[in-house]
């Protein structure tokens, strides 16, 4: 194996984490504010993210279920609350 194809799957996996990482965070501010637009691209992320694999897939498994998550949570409190949904 040549250092160059180490490197690239470093950068695959450096950068499937960030996604994870980035679905998260978009995840859990879709719990306050527009759940139905943001929440469903922070699950497009998580996907993307499980999909590229790696060292970091079990951080992209926690983000589709925090993601189902907040998308039920943020929803719920958006029509009990009456805030808009988009």
């Amino acid at each position: 194996m040549s250092a160059r194809s180490v490197t690239q799957d470093g950068v695959g996996e450096s950068i499937a984490g960030l996604l994870a990482a980035l679905a998260l965070a978009v995840s859990l501010v879709g719990v306050a504010y527009r759940p139905a637009r943001l929440i469903p691209f922070a699950l497009a992320l998580a996907l993307i993210a499980t999909a590229m694999g790696g060292r970091h897939s079990r951080l992209a498994a926690a983000a589709l279920v925090v993601g189902g998550v907040c998308f039920i949570v943020g929803m719920a409190l958006a029509v009990i609350t009456d805030n808009p949904i988009f």
